[in-house]
């Protein structure tokens, strides 16, 4: 088993050596590191040219996490390939905790695990993103044992940190790596490509320490709502027989991201694009819900104003 680690880097001056300091301290070896310099413009360059150990340099034109980290699975001599982002770590027994698990289930063709959230100082700010979203006891239980029902538990809420996973390079590479031309979510998309043919696995440890900031903050906006709903679409094409026998409406997982689109808009004061998604919605799928939303958005903003004020009222 040869591991290669691949880090995209984009003016990550700041934080590489220290990304890959954690890969070079993993009490379980990787054969090499693979840093994909996306168009960097500081001094990105210079500081990785002076770090230690197995380092594979490449630098690019600037095209995106993905691009950069489809550079690097394709530069990659492993059979296996780990993912790390430049701002964030790996704890030291990272690659270790998923080799046993991996000699333990030959089956895994993809390990991912838990990780803490980190600020700036590299002080703890979340211990368990897992225990966050109330996940983390389910993962207990299976102790590293293949996921039942992956697929419809990813695209219900996406588990897999990237920096966190460990897969065959193979199967990434079957499964089209990552798509460029989505720029939120090309992660899921992925994993969820993966998991609707071949067993995955969730370690309920920590793997990774994620840096928090404002360049990687990840919040509700449009374009991460726009493109939530082109993932969505995508998975139904190409899963949408095993997202039903494992429980899942692939018509409604489509009208929810509509949905949760036009909502955004909605609360935004931009009610001719709510309306346009709220109308995508009720072509995938006929609710209540979309109905309602769709009839307030055609209402005058004063009007919508006084019925939220209802609505708080009556709680």
């Amino acid at each position: 088993m040869k591991i290669s680690a691949v880090i995209p880097a984009y003016n990550s001056a700041k934080f590489i050596k220290a990304a890959a300091a954690s890969i070079e301290a993993q009490t379980e070896p990787v054969a090499e590191i693979i840093i994909v310099d996306d168009g960097s413009t500081d001094a990105t360059e210079a500081v990785v040219r002076s770090l230690p150990g197995n380092i594979v340099y490449y630098k690019q034109a600037n095209q995106g996490p993905s691009a950069a980290r489809n550079k690097g699975i394709e530069l990659a001599s492993g059979d296996w390939i780990a993912f790390l982002d430049a701002d964030d770590q790996w704890t030291e027994n990272k690659i270790a905790l998923q080799k046993t698990i991996l000699e333990k289930y030959p089956e895994l063709v993809l390990v991912a695990g838990d990780m803490a959230e980190i600020d700036n100082d590299d002080d703890i700010i979340t211990q368990s993103v897992l225990a966050k979203h109330g996940m983390l006891e389910d993962f207990r239980k299976l102790a590293g044992q293949a996921i039942p029902n992956a697929l419809a538990r990813l695209v219900t809420k996406n588990f897999i940190p990237t920096g966190t996973v460990l897969a065959k390079r193979d199967i990434l590479i079957a499964a089209g790596g990552f798509n460029s031309a989505i720029r939120f979510g090309e992660d899921l998309e992925l994993w969820a490509k993966i998991a609707t043919h071949h067993p995955i696995s969730c370690l309920p440890l920590c793997l990774m320490l994620r840096r928090q900031h404002g360049n990687n903050a990840t919040s509700a906006n449009e374009s991460m709502l726009l493109d939530l709903t082109k993932v969505m679409e995508s998975v139904r094409a190409f899963s949408q027989q095993q997202l039903k026998r494992q429980g899942l409406d692939p018509n409604q997982l489509v009208s929810d991201a509509f949905w949760t689109l036009g909502y955004w808009y909605f609360v935004n004061n931009q009610a001719n694009l709510a309306r346009k998604a709220f109308i995508s919605s009720l072509k995938q799928q006929l609710t209540s819900r979309s109905v309602a939303y769709l009839i307030a958005s055609t209402l005058p903003p004063f009007l919508v104003a006084q019925l939220r004020k209802f609505k708080q009222i009556i709680g």
